[in-house]
């Protein structure tokens, strides 16, 4: 597994995705996951901005300056691509067709509340389709580091930023651990590798159970 913590956290969250499910990515640790899915994963990416069948970052001789994701980074479309505008776009989010959306958080709570949109006091660039899809899409993944740039944790008792939704979270990875909500109670069930169970505790502030998979 990659040294990068971004990689390590987009290669666990590819793990996460069954074949024939519609993802949506957000910004950032997100936009890594295509490059990370073989075809035969048969996995279909959604982006908000008009396309469903999103194919990994393009080669300088792929690019096509009219193929973008929400992020305007350049995509490539994968055969059997689908384009349409935003109202349909969000259509399909809000009407429940979008069976996984994956997106980074500020902070998640232990009752799997999410900030992800606005740090009190910084300049805000407005909350995007973040709160449409955590409530239209059928499961919730986050994923983000541990803990802030200034070491604090991320997965906290009650979110302290302004919310984007309640319980809306269903899977937390980050480059230390696997956390699912289970029954309104955040459970941790995977240390990635070489990760100790004290350094989980030491970077999340949140109470939580132990149950690990084998």
């Amino acid at each position: 597994m990659s040294s990068d913590p971004r990689q390590r956290i987009a290669a666990r969250a590819a793990q996460e995705l069954r074949p024939g499910e519609i993802v949506n990515l957000g910004i950032g640790i997100p936009n890594l996951i295509p490059g990370l899915l073989a075809p035969a994963a048969g996995v279909f990416i959604h982006t908000e901005n008009g396309l469903l069948g999103v194919g990994p970052r393009p080669r300088d001789e792929e690019l096509d300056p009219d193929l973008i994701d929400a992020a305007k980074r350049p995509v490539t479309a994968l055969l059997g691509a689908s384009y349409f505008d935003s109202a349909d776009s969000f259509a399909m989010i809000r009407g429940g067709h979008i069976d996984v959306a994956v997106l980074g958080a500020l902070q998640v709570s232990a009752l799997g509340d999410i900030a992800n949109w606005a740090v009190p006091g910084k300049d805000v660039l407005g909350v995007g389709g973040a709160m449409d899809l955590v409530v239209g899409a059928r499961r919730v993944i986050v994923t983000m580091t541990a803990t802030a740039s200034n070491g604090e944790p991320k997965v906290v008792p009650e979110c302290t930023y302004p919310l984007t939704a309640r319980a809306a979270v269903d899977v937390i990875v980050t480059e230390l651990s696997v956390f699912r909500l289970r029954g309104g109670a955040l459970c941790l069930t995977e240390l990635l590798d070489g990760v100790t169970l004290d350094q989980v505790r030491q970077a999340t502030s949140a109470p939580f159970r132990v149950e690990l998979e084998a």
